[in-house]
Order: structure tokens, then sequence, then C-alpha cells
């Protein structure tokens, strides 16, 4: 029986000939790694390999690790499989994994999106034959308003809220959204203050894009200081002792889970913003689609409904079981991120751990 160029264990996307894991979730000897968020980055690995641009936001996040750069394109050849890394799109750094041995090609996607951002580098089509993908938000109901109109949305609510004398919260992960927001926020309407995830993580990613000038809230951040003013701060801080010296404040959430009906309420926010760092529904069929791939592997998400669907379509389509976990991950790891001294003031822990 053939062994299939990449296999699903315990471990993760293994590929044998070569001993190596794509974004495992168990320590492993050898991991390519598609891009920072939790739970496709893991501490424990002997040796990493990933995009130059991750390394450093890999290194803030997990530590001092054995880590290896790689160029868009570069072929890096172990035990006769060449590997190479193609832009996602999907934040600052990510990579899909192009795999081929003896003419067959298989790409992994990680986590991707096809609108361009402004900050990361586009999603590249990268064609193969087989393609594992993600399906985040592979239902129809999930339809992208483009970003520059969402980008507007917020601040126009930004204007408002000042005009009432009161702060604006906006929620985003540390990583990623936080940056995607923190781009395009309007510096004429007011003072951009940060929670310290996300001014750790922004001064990690500063060298890479020209951001907005940022203030870090401290104990010393007196509460007259943010009326009128925008805080970024991440999904965890929300309902914490940390912002009640914001008041009065309003507070928004950037986030694809914001198109469900209900997202919003549930979650004990005021304002919700559709902005996803994953593909909608339509983006998934178009870039698998435009690979030629004839199989198709659905990893988190959707999958059953998403690959059931591509079966209709005529894709040799099926599931596998992984320990990503899109959105849902990004969050807890900005829940990692926050400690709580006595006095309830958060800090940032240093090597990551509550």
């Amino acid at each position: 029986m053939k062994i299939p160029l990449l296999a699903f264990n315990d471990k993760g996307i293994y590929c044998q000939q070569a001993d190596v894991y794509l974004d495992p979730w168990r320590p492993v000897k050898n991991a390519i790694i598609t891009h920072g968020h939790a739970d496709h980055s893991r501490w424990g690995h002997q040796n990493y390999i990933t995009h130059h641009t991750n390394v450093p936001i890999i290194r803030h996040r997990l530590g001092e690790i054995n880590v290896t750069g790689k160029e868009w394109g570069e072929s890096f050849v172990i035990n006769n499989v060449k590997f190479s890394l193609h832009p996602a799109g999907h934040i600052i750094g990510s990579s899909q994994i192009r795999v081929e041995h003896k003419g067959e090609v298989w790409v992994f996607t990680g986590d991707y999106k096809t609108e361009d951002d402004g900050i990361s580098v586009p999603y590249e089509v990268v064609k193969c034959h087989t393609f594992i993908t993600e399906c985040t938000f592979g239902l129809p109901a999930f339809n992208w308003t483009p970003q520059a109109e969402v980008i507007t949305e917020i601040n126009n609510w930004w204007v408002e809220n000042k005009a009432e004398g009161k702060t604006s919260i906006l929620f985003g992960y540390s990583l990623g959204k936080a940056q995607r927001l923190l781009k395009y926020l309007d510096t004429d309407i007011g003072k951009i203050y940060t929670h310290g995830a996300i001014e750790n993580m922004t001064n990690v990613l500063r060298p890479m894009v020209d951001f907005p000038p940022t203030t870090l809230i401290t104990r010393e951040t007196k509460k007259e200081e943010f009326a009128g003013n925008i805080v970024l701060a991440p999904p965890s801080a929300h309902g914490s002792v940390w912002i009640r010296k914001m008041t009065p404040f309003v507070t928004g959430s950037a986030s694809g889970w914001m198109a469900f009906r209900g997202a919003r309420r549930r979650r004990a926010i005021d304002k919700g913003f559709v902005l996803s760092d994953h593909c909608d529904w339509y983006s998934l069929l178009d870039s698998i689609k435009a690979t030629g791939a004839e199989k198709v592997i659905c990893t988190h998400g959707y999958t059953d409904i998403f690959s059931k669907y591509l079966r209709e379509l005529g894709y040799d389509a099926r599931t596998e079981k992984t320990q990503y976990e899109g959105e849902t991950a990004e969050m807890e790891k900005d829940e990692k991120e926050v400690v709580f001294e006595q006095n309830e003031t958060p800090i940032i822990s240093e090597n990551n751990e509550l």
C-alpha cells in the first residue's frame, strides 16, 4: 500500500519520507511551522523551520528555540522531499507549506485569507494535487464585507463615541487582528492606547510594518486620559477589573464570528465588526478551484458540511481531525498572556505562562 506523502497522526501532519511534521501539536524532532498562533506553533520541538518574518514572532511567544528562517519560495530538501513556503495572507509571517516528492505535490494552508490586508504578504495560489485546507468559516452564511468598509465603520464608531465623551474599547487578538486594526485607525480622531499583550507583540512587528504610534496603559495611566480616545485590547480583557477605570466606555469587537446574529449579545459587546483573518465560504471555494487540486482534506472548522459540499462539486474531499482551533485558539493565547497581580493590574508574563 502506498504511503501518503502527508499523513495525520496523534502528533500532527507527518511526512514520513522526510521525518518532518507540519504544525505538530505534540513535541517532535523536526517541525515546519506555518505561523505564530498558539494552535499552530507550540513549544517543545527540537528544530523549527518557518518563514523568517515569523521567527521573531514565535521566539517572542515560545522563548529561546532552535529555529531556521526561510524566504518565500525558497526550496529546501529533506531526505529527497522538497519543501517551500508560500504566503498565506492570514497574519504577518504566515505561510502555506508546499511539499513535493516524485512528482506529487501537496499544499498545507495552515490558516489563510485571500483579501489583501495591507500588512501581511498577500495569499499566493500554489498549484497542487492535494490541498489541505482549513474551513473555520466554511458556511455560506460567511461572506465578508471588504476591509476598507469595515475600517471606515470602526473609525466612524470612534468619532461617535468621542462626541459623547466616551472611551472606545476595541477587542482583537494580540497577534494579527490587533495590528490589522491598528494600521488603519485614524489618529486624527484621537490617541491609541494599548493593552500590554498587544503593545508587546506590536513592538515585535514594528520593524516589519509602519504602524501608528501607541501608548501602553500602565498603573500610572490616569482615568481622565482615556475620554474620547481608543483602547486596543485582547478579548480576554473584556469584563476584567482592568477596564473599569476607562468608564464611561463603549466596547467593540472585530471578528468573523460577529457575522452570527446574537454573537455580540452573547459576548456582552456593544458593537460588532465583521473582520476575519480567515477565508469566508466563497474565498475557500475560489482558492481550492485555483489550485487545480483533485483531492481536498478539510481540517478545522465546519469540516463535515464543507467537505460534503466539495464532494457534490466533484472533488475527492474528506476530513481529518486536528488540534487546530482557528480563532478560539487565538483568544486562548491572549488569555495566557495576561497575568493578574494581587491588585488585579495586568502584567505580561515573560515566559508566556499563567
